[in-house]
């Protein structure tokens, strides 16, 4: 085996290592919440759902369009759902129109008493009751938080929950820029 071989050899490893330590590191810096999405700047998929409270009244996309709105993807079995309810009661009673999506919930009536328990924020409750349209929506879990435009076109998605922080950063500002005329 030539000089050169062996050299290969040995810095093979080593090169290995080095874009293995340099992948882990860019996992480590990074921003679970940030998720990008494929739908970002494109409509909603089409859906038909019923209503949380009536189910023999249905929505489909259409109601996600006409103003600026956050659709929340929620459930009583999620913890962190229960963490960020009081922060959306506090944006709901400030005028941001928010949908619910209840994911995945055993239950109607456990949906609904949770909501009666520690209040409704919602314009309207979607009930995605085998988790179809958060499927469609690329959802890996509640609570996510879908901003959405005037003409139902998907512009940002939180993962996560929804509180002070995140409000006043991101998802606020971006919120804030679709309610203003020619921006977002």
């Amino acid at each position: 085996m030539s000089k050169h071989w062996r050299w290969a050899v040995l810095l093979l490893p080593l090169l290995a290592f080095i874009l293995l330590v340099g992948f882990l590191l860019r996992g480590l810096f990074s921003d679970p919440t940030e998720l990008s999405s494929a739908l970002v700047g494109k409509p909603v998929p089409q859906f038909t759902v019923p209503d949380l409270y009536d189910p023999s009244q249905t929505y489909n996309q259409d109601v996600l369009r006409g103003e600026p709105m956050l659709l929340n993807v929620w459930a009583t079995w999620c913890p962190t759902c229960r963490a960020e309810h009081e922060y959306l009661n506090q944006l709901a009673a400030q005028g941001v129109p928010i949908i619910g999506l209840n994911y995945k919930d055993d239950s109607r009536d456990k949906a609904v008493s949770w909501l009666n328990t520690l209040g409704d924020p919602y314009r309207l409750n979607l009930f995605d009751a085998d988790g179809a349209v958060a499927l469609e929506l690329g959802v890996y879990g509640a609570p996510e938080t879908f901003l959405i435009d005037p003409e139902g076109r998907i512009r940002y998605r939180h993962v996560g929950d929804v509180n002070e922080r995140v409000w006043q950063g991101e998802l606020g500002q971006r919120y804030r820029a679709l309610l203003t005329p020619g921006e977002g």
